[in-house]
């Protein structure tokens, strides 16, 4: 028994519960390591974990119980199945019972070998990263950074006869730049699904130019002032927006979505200009899994709902909230559709003009690198702040002409949607604050006129 749609065929043999959902997830992961110009590690792993969730009927109603492990051997699974069902009898009720999902067609290739990776996805990557290496070395630059490649597929089975199965790949690389003396810093990241698409070459090409543009100093107050948020910044936020923009919460009056009368804003108009939020598991460059995939219930999550077909969904539509992330039970508290959360968001603003063709289009501005140590400050409006990080650039008459100190901001991206003025192109890019524990995202830099950079920050 080592293949894992057997440990799940034999894990629902094994169960005694009413109801039983099985979930296997075998890991596969690459990395390299680098720092001043030199690699210094590079490995592999793989992992394999199992959870199962048992469900049992009493008068006063279903409860749940689940139990997560890793390394399951044969002789530990009768074990662990017991452990979820005793878990569920000693339970209260689950608040979010629902019947198991039925009638999702079973995956074509649900009893095929799990999917891994190998150092071998960096057999184009590693030779141009050596390069960089080279030049950056000959020119005074340091390059720090790491590139990590994983491949988690899962299996879930249930006792109403759901066999599904999905391979995720996730590539991502960030690359940090240091001037000599290393009193000037620069990032970039990029997301990748197998690092075919990704240039070390005009990584550091992007990164020589910012450290350029820091040769000139200037130091400004705290103020309010407009700025260009990169895609990367963009993500950061609306990411944090969509994981704060449950329905149960909203309709019980916690968040910066409700309204009066246990109400939420759905339907109203967040933005005057014609932005699209979306969540899509067929999203090209962005696929994610096309079902729910839950190892615990929350607001947000429900085991019940395992196996659930995953849509697209607009989240935000022309500018207007159209949805809110509900599960099967919080849908039916709030009146709301079923609308699971995807693993990934995309933002299009109907825009097409690049980040460098914004600069131009900017008399005086800020143009930021990223965000870091993004915390909430106000869950009622979904204040937000945080630090700069790795540049912030002077602007002026179209051009960057030094880099300024770095700052605290103090902002709500809901509120920011509604002060936007111009959104570019959506492009594919990394999250940095959340790439942990979120990578999927295509956003376009937006333009905001009077973005509070509440204090000077003396961070690098």
């Amino acid at each position: 028994m080592s293949e894992p749609h057997e440990i799940v065929e034999r894990a629902l043999e094994l169960s005694r519960a009413d109801g039983c959902v099985v979930i296997a997830q075998e890991r596969s992961t690459a990395n390299l390591r680098w720092a001043a110009n030199a690699l210094t590690t590079n490995g592999v792993t793989q992992g394999r974990s199992l959870t199962v969730v048992a469900t049992v009927a009493g008068r006063e109603g279903t409860a749940s119980g689940v139990v997560t492990r890793s390394a399951v051997t044969e002789d530990e699974l009768e074990p662990l199945v017991r452990a979820a069902e005793e878990a569920a009898r000693t339970g209260g009720p689950a608040e979010d019972a629902r019947p198991l999902v039925s009638g999702v067609p079973e995956s074509a290739d649900f009893a095929a070998a799990p999917a891994g990776t190998s150092p071998e996805v960096y057999a184009s990557f590693a030779p141009a990263l050596g390069e960089c290496f080279a030049r950056a070395g000959a020119e005074g630059r340091e390059l720090f950074g790491f590139a990590h490649h994983e491949v988690v597929s899962t299996y879930l089975g249930t006792s109403t006869g759901l066999r599904l199965r999905h391979d995720q790949p996730t590539g991502t690389v960030e690359l940090n730049a240091k001037s000599e003396g290393r009193t000037r810093s620069a990032w970039a990241g990029r997301h990748t699904r197998d690092f075919t698409d990704v240039d070390p070459a005009a990584l550091d090409a992007e990164l020589t130019r910012r450290l350029g543009w820091a040769a000139r100093q200037v130091e400004l107050p705290a103020g309010r002032y407009e700025t260009l948020l990169p895609p990367t910044a963009v993500a950061d936020l609306l990411i944090y927006q969509l994981w704060s923009s449950g329905a149960r919460d909203a309709a019980e009056g916690r968040t910066v979505f409700s309204r009066p009368g246990g109400r939420t804003r759905v339907g109203e108009r967040l933005s005057g200009l014609p932005l699209t939020l979306r969540s899509d598991p067929s999203s090209p460059g962005l696929e994610c899994a096309p079902f729910v995939v839950a190892h615990e219930s929350g607001d947000d999550a429900s085991v019940f709902d395992n196996g659930l077909p995953l849509t697209a969904t607009d989240w935000v539509r022309d500018g207007e909230l159209a949805h809110l992330p509900t599960t099967r039970h919080s849908a039916e508290l709030t009146g709301l559709p079923v609308a699971p959360t995807v693993d990934n968001l995309v933002l299009d603003g109907g825009g097409t003009a690049s980040l460098d063709e914004m600069v131009a289009g900017t008399r005086r501005g800020l143009l930021l690198t990223c965000l870091w140590y993004i915390r909430e400050v106000d869950p009622a409006t979904l204040l937000l702040t945080g630090l700069t990080r790795d540049g912030v650039y002077l602007v002026e008459d179209g051009e960057v002409t030094g880099a300024v100190n770095n700052f605290r901001f103090n902002e709500s991206p809901v509120d920011l949607l509604g002060r936007v003025t111009e959104a570019g192109r959506s492009e594919r890019t990394l999250p940095r604050e959340w790439s942990d524990w979120f990578t999927r995202a295509s956003m376009p830099a937006l333009r905001v006129p009077d973005f509070n950079m509440s204090s000077v920050s003396p961070g690098v």
